[in-house]
């Protein structure tokens, strides 16, 4: 088993060290929290190893988990992986993309892994339709929140566009050619709400808007492409796929018949893929440690969680103008 060891436990750090004390395929070793009397409460309530520093965290483990504030990833990755220890690194990747590109060329440096947390690859509702999306050439996506004050200290767009940002890119095989975007503040320093239009070069167009002020939660998808529409809804892990056929001479009397002006006629027919269900942050956790033994690919790699934020600094770049 992979010895691991935890920075930050926060909210999320909390969460991250519940599951791998739970795994099979990980041996947490203990955490460390800058915060003494934070620390010493996580340590009393569940038992976890505290450690005293983060060099003496790295030393004892051979894989690094970093749920820390994300001005500090940088910094952090950096020393666990001159130590040569694999990271397993929360998103945003990093806090610029320069820091990032450091992180990745230091990953190669001294050939260790790395897996960003973009936990929306491993949603099951996700999972369950990424095989049905080819080719998608119009993308729509809400990401809305109810406001919360953890997390204000960004900008909506690397708060909770990033997570749609990073499924776009992985599902469209195509360079990004041009970004529009606005961007509002009502309650924060930065804008909470953003709206973002992503042209590709293959033609196809994302529309992306997140708000962190909204009334109700929404987290859903739609993806449109020839023949069929995928609608994936992240919060309540449902998807639904509608596609069209030709339609046969003698359709039933319950089947959904159109014809366009020109008399062509298609038949439009439903699939319900099966979505089983998973924890998405376990999965993603795990499946990095099948990487590092079996010497394969992350499903979220180093190089994709860079071009999730130099795209979402695009973005952001373009509120001020």
């Amino acid at each position: 088993m992979l010895k691991i060891g935890v920075l930050g436990a926060g909210h999320l750090g909390k969460i991250h060290l519940r599951l791998l004390n739970q795994s099979e395929k990980y041996e947490l070793v203990g955490f460390y929290d800058p915060n003494d009397q934070n620390a010493d409460k996580v340590s009393r309530e569940f038992g976890y190893r505290k450690f005293n520093s983060i060099s003496e965290l790295i030393a004892a483990v051979d894989v690094v988990d970093i749920v820390t504030p994300t001005l500090s990833h940088h910094d952090c990755a950096k020393e666990a992986i001159q130590a040569g220890k694999h990271v397993f690194i929360e998103k945003p990747i990093s806090n610029t993309v320069e820091e990032a590109e450091e992180i990745i060329a230091l990953a190669k440096k001294y050939n260790v892994k790395g897996q960003i947390g973009h936990v929306e690859r491993f949603n099951p509702a996700f999972i369950a339709t990424k095989n049905a999306i080819h080719n998608p050439m119009f993308i729509e996506t809400h990401r809305l929140a109810e406001f919360n004050p953890r997390g204000t200290d960004v900008p909506v767009v690397l708060d909770l566009m990033i997570h749609d940002i990073d499924v776009i890119l992985s599902v469209v095989k195509s360079k990004v050619k041009n970004i529009n975007a606005s961007g509002v503040s009502v309650i924060s320093d930065t804008p909470d709400i953003a709206n973002a239009r992503i042209e590709f070069e293959n033609g196809c167009v994302a529309n992306l808007t997140s708000s962190r002020i909204s009334l109700k939660n929404m987290r859903k998808s739609r993806f449109f492409q020839k023949d069929a529409y995928i609608s994936v809804d992240f919060l309540d892990k449902g998807c639904e796929v509608v596609k069209m056929k030709d339609a046969p001479e003698n359709p039933g009397d319950f089947d959904m018949i159109l014809q366009n002006a020109e008399g062509l006629r298609k038949q439009i027919y439903f699939e319900n893929p099966e979505v089983l269900a998973n924890n998405a942050i376990l999965d993603e956790l795990e499946t990095f440690a099948d990487a590092i033994n079996n010497d394969t690919t992350p499903v979220v790699t180093l190089e994709d969680g860079t071009e999730a934020l130099r795209i979402a600094y695009r973005i952001i770049n373009l509120f001020d103008k």
